[in-house]
């Protein structure tokens, strides 16, 4: 390195969307700073990495990327999920040569570990970088975190011990991240926390102002203000409290997206106990029922564990029968796996491994004719939906139904024209089990 070049920093992020946002936010401070990205390991002068260590195959992944990082550059520093683990010494026992190791959303931590390996250049025009920040995702759509942590305890869980308990971003704060990332030519939002409905609630909802407007710092004023800046604003890992209620209308009037990201993880109430879950399973039937009557187009999408320990095969069929009468949209399934420093690895009823495969497959096969069943019911209707992509058939786009990566796609074949972040209304003529297909609507 030259002492006219700027310092080169390589990054790669694991794990989850609200990973990818503390990502994006290293990334935005480095290029405040004047410090390159480098899109490979050869060319950097570091390497960041930031990690997942929620479950096994995430530990794996992330400590698998390290080593990876460590062969190919040789100065690594490691945050995230994984550096918290153990207080670091998971991370420094594999990986004895990393330059440094901080927990999740140690921005400030990671900047001094940076500086102290790579100090940075001063120049004017390097230092910088437009109000939106750097971002990982496409142009057109951006991930909004609104707080970190969480206070629930689930027995499965040790996000709390990794993140800490709910600390709440003053909603002034949010809304103007969200109004530069819209100015930006972002045409969808989501929004993501550990526990979006908690929002503001260790603020004690206090009032904050976003362009001289007061706004009370809570789940129903951050939908309502974000509702209007006349994009897509979709909500992820909503936990179905009751004043939840209070934001289905504004869906059905369109002003945020009729969809809700819910956790369930269970449906037996024995299991959900165990879990120490905040809900019970006749409540949330209860609550979608009442939710659909005032939003008949709700889509929701949740994520359930079986295996669980003590999982009985009629807990299990609760599961299944919960399936059916709430008619989940989408829904994803993980087989339960002990997490070091998880409550529940102390619980009796350990469930075989050929136990959880089977009941795993059961799951997703049931799961799987409830999503096309639903996904039939929209051929023959128009929609608008979202262009992410273009390829040699055509353009590649999702409905208000779908989120990015998670959920399915609508395809249009021949359409090549469009461009990512193109609304366009379509007509669909076909389903399968995860996506639709459509042809564009000219009249």
């Amino acid at each position: 390195m030259t002492s006219k070049q700027a310092p080169r920093v390589g990054f790669v992020s694991l794990g989850c969307p609200k990973a990818l946002v503390d990502s994006e936010r290293i990334l935005t401070q480095l290029r405040a700073e004047g410090y390159a990205i480098s899109p490979s390991y050869d060319d950097a002068d570091l390497v960041v990495v930031n990690t997942c260590g929620f479950i096994d195959a995430a530990v794996e992944e992330s400590l698998e990327t390290i080593g990876e990082a460590l062969a190919e550059n040789g100065k690594v520093i490691v945050t995230g999920c994984l550096g918290a683990r153990e207080d670091g010494a998971m991370v420094r026992n594999a990986h004895p040569n990393v330059l440094a190791v901080t927990g999740p959303h140690a921005y400030e931590e990671v900047m001094h570990a940076v500086h102290d390996h790579l100090p940075p250049l001063h120049d004017p025009f390097l230092d910088l970088v437009p109000p939106q920040g750097i971002r990982l995702t496409p142009r057109h759509y951006a991930y909004l975190k609104i707080s970190e942590g969480c206070n629930h305890r689930c027995t499965f869980c040790i996000i709390p011990q990794l993140r800490g308990d709910l600390v709440s971003r003053p909603i002034g704060e949010v809304m103007t991240e969200a109004e530069n990332l819209v100015k930006a030519g972002v045409k969808e939002l989501l929004v993501v926390s550990q526990d979006t409905s908690a929002y503001g609630l260790d603020l004690k909802y206090t009032t904050d102002f976003w362009g001289g407007r007061p706004l009370k710092t809570r789940f129903l004023d951050l939908a309502r203000a974000l509702g209007e800046l006349g994009v897509w604003v979709r909500m992820h890992y909503v936990y179905p409290y009751p004043h939840v209620d209070e934001v289905i209308p504004l869906m059905a009037e369109g002003k945020i997206l009729p969809y809700l990201d819910i956790p369930f993880q269970h449906a037996s109430p024995r299991i959900l106990k165990a879990m120490k879950r905040p809900a019970s399973s006749e409540n949330v039937l209860a609550r979608i029922k009442a939710w659909r009557d005032v939003c008949p187009d709700l889509v929701i999408r949740s994520t359930f564990i079986v295996g669980f320990p003590g999982e009985t095969e009629e807990d299990f069929q609760d599961l299944l029968d919960f399936l059916d009468e709430a008619q989940i949209d989408r829904a994803g399934c993980f087989k339960y796996s002990p997490v070091e420093g998880a409550p529940a690895n102390e619980l009796e009823g350990a469930v075989p491994e050929d136990v959880k495969e089977e009941r795993w497959h059961r799951f997703m096969a049931h799961q799987a004719r409830i999503s096309e069943a639903r996904l039939e019911a929209r051929v023959g209707k128009r929609m608008t939906v979202l262009v992410d992509e273009i390829d040699e058939e055509g353009a590649i786009a999702r409905s208000w139904a779908d989120a990015p990566e998670i959920d399915g796609n609508v395809f249009i074949d021949g359409a090549t024209h469009l461009e990512p972040g193109q609304f366009v209304e379509v007509e669909i003529t076909e389903y399968g089990e995860h996506d639709l297909w459509g042809v564009l609507v000219t009249d």
